[in-house]
């Protein structure tokens, strides 16, 4: 190895990772080879959906939280209105989180939604309007991490740019408090 090289940056959480893929892969290569071996479109449908919620649950509570540091939900409220929740790391532990985790999660969220869509298509060339009826339900959990980690990601970003400009104006405050203190 050249000492001049910059050493490559390894996944911090292989194993996060590795069943981010596999549960993303898990739902898509059922969908996909399940005709291969099933005559049942209720058996295709149970399955794949089965994995595609385990692929949203493991996405939104346990991958989103160890590889980006971010944690969405959504409420409803006492007057019956949607109510967007988000958590995420303080901006130190965001800007420590491994690039490569990070690049992984996202890729795969938008891959995996684009993976859908694309078998979607497919399902309505082919007039199979039950098989586009499973790939809506996938599509639309993917859909939903999608907006919802987005979401989250724009808040923690807002709620530290709030944090950095009361921070800098309590600064100015007390240095402008104190110069006119000494004079």
């Amino acid at each position: 190895m050249d000492p001049s090289q910059a050493p490559v940056e390894n996944y911090a959480n292989p194993n996060t990772c590795l069943f981010h893929v596999l549960f993303k892969g898990g739902a898509l290569a059922f969908y996909i080879l399940s005709a291969l071996f099933f005559n049942s479109f209720v058996i295709i449908f149970v399955v794949t959906v089965l994995l595609a919620a385990l692929d949203f649950w493991v996405v939104k509570n346990v991958s989103g939280r160890i590889l980006v540091g971010l944690r969405w939900w959504n409420e409803i409220n006492d007057l019956g209105e949607s109510v967007w929740k988000f958590e995420s790391l303080d901006q130190e532990s965001l800007a420590r989180m491994n690039k490569k985790d990070s690049w992984l999660f996202w890729w795969t969220l938008y891959l995996a939604a684009a993976a859908w869509l694309i078998l979607g298509v497919f399902s309505l060339i082919r007039f199979q309007a039950d098989y586009l009826l499973v790939v809506g339900v996938c599509l639309s959990l993917n859909v939903a991490n999608i907006i919802g980690f987005t979401k989250c990601k724009k808040d923690a970003k807002k709620q530290f740019q709030q944090f950095a400009s009361q921070t800098i104006a309590s600064r100015f405050q007390s240095t402008v408090q104190s110069a006119f203190t000494l004079v």
